[in-house]
């Protein structure tokens, strides 16, 4: 599951009295809702494999920190690409190429078995340097917001996820 530092950056829960924001959209408060309900969605699939004992699948949640991609020049206003352009030539910035180590540990490093954590770059701030296992914050795993989640995706797309 691919994550995002932005989990961070908004409510810290999820809005689900208006999930589509048909009110008080904002953008980067609606990425990190999604990006939260993403890291959720994960974490609650692990729970559920092991309350059904099935150890066949894994589910890993990563981050690919602050990385120069293609988002950095298609994304946002001009003053977000201005920023984010400044941000190249600082130490904050790594390449794409370091920016997919994550993905490529969780999805092949057979040593890795701490399902409930959040994997990204571990040096300055969590957004570049090597990978491993980062800071995972409360709210990311509060099972009651969790489970609801996934009952309302659930409800809303007509597939429940049967183990």
């Amino acid at each position: 599951m691919i994550a995002s530092l932005g989990y961070n950056m908004g409510l810290k829960t999820i809005k689900f009295d208006d999930m589509n924001w048909e009110e008080g959209y904002g953008p980067n408060t609606a990425y990190s809702q999604s990006k939260l309900a993403q890291m959720m969605f994960g974490y609650e699939l692990q729970d559920r494999h092991a309350s059904a004992g099935r150890s066949d699948v894994s589910v890993f949640v990563c981050h690919p920190g602050s990385s120069a991609t293609s988002l950095i020049s298609t994304s946002g206003g001009p003053l977000m690409r201005a920023i984010f352009w400044l941000m190249t030539k600082t130490p904050l910035m790594q390449t794409a190429e370091q920016g997919a180590f994550p993905e490529v540990m969780c999805a092949t490093e057979e040593a890795l078995t701490e399902q409930c954590a959040l994997y990204g770059p571990t040096g300055r701030m969590e957004v570049v340097g090597p990978v491993g296992r980062g800071t995972l914050n409360p709210h990311a795993y509060d099972k009651e917001v969790m489970s609801r989640l996934c009952q309302v995706s659930e409800e809303a797309t007509g597939h429940v996820w049967a183990l």
